[in-house]
């Protein structure tokens, strides 16, 4: 192979994709999820607006990724498949889709984690077969995710914030600190309260509009 055809696909092998923001918070029977806008491949900021959260099962649920977005589609359809098959159990969905994720030949090589909530649970899923629900009710993933959590920690913690403006005031923070999150967020909660968009680049219940870009 010719010395130039080399030094590319070496730069295609070892591109480093970064990760995304996605913040989870239930309080007082609501859950919020919050997902950035941003798609980094290396060192470019590929996409600003790509929208992470989705609802599935008629709006009952929420679910958001960080990963793949092909991987992440792919697992959504599983994962809804799931729920219906389970009339809308959460849990029982979750548990089911770690399951087949984990032993599942195709399945197990995609890679993301995900995020879903209903208003009375909020679990972390992953392809290692977890099913993680956290004891406080928040839970984040992706690389901000340790100062998005630290943030809500604090807020539910120190004051009477909805789970809205937590999941919104915790990623302003985590994206002014983690330099692969943006605040250009989109933010839906379960049951869904209308709320009018916050001021600045959040976007309030949007539709999913996931992009073929690579997120992890």
């Amino acid at each position: 192979m010719p010395r130039h055809e080399r030094n590319h696909a070496s730069q295609i092998n070892s591109r480093t994709i970064r990760s995304t923001t996605i913040l989870g918070v239930l309080r007082d029977d609501v859950v919020a999820l919050a997902g950035d806008g941003q798609v980094t491949v290396g060192d470019v900021v590929l996409k600003h607006g790509a929208r992470k959260i989705r609802t599935l099962y008629d709006g009952a649920v929420i679910a958001g990724f960080a990963g793949a977005v092909a991987d992440a589609l792919t697992l959504f359809s599983k994962f809804e498949t799931q729920l219906k098959s389970s009339d809308g159990n959460l849990r029982k969905a979750s548990v089911e889709l770690a399951k087949e994720w984990r032993t599942d030949r195709y399945l197990r090589r995609l890679e993301a984690q995900l995020i879903v909530g209903d208003g009375e649970s909020l679990l972390v899923l992953s392809g290692e077969g977890d099913v993680i629900e956290p004891d406080d009710g928040i839970a984040a993933i992706g690389s901000g995710a340790p100062y998005a959590t630290a943030a809500a920690k604090a807020l539910v913690a120190h004051t009477d914030l909805e789970a809205r403006e937590i999941v919104e005031s915790a990623m302003r923070i985590a994206a002014e600190l983690c330099i692969f999150t943006n605040d250009r967020f989109t933010i839906s909660t379960v049951p869904d309260l209308s709320a009018s968009p916050a001021e600045g680049d959040a976007e309030s219940d949007a539709p999913p509009e996931l992009t073929a870009d690579d997120e992890e």
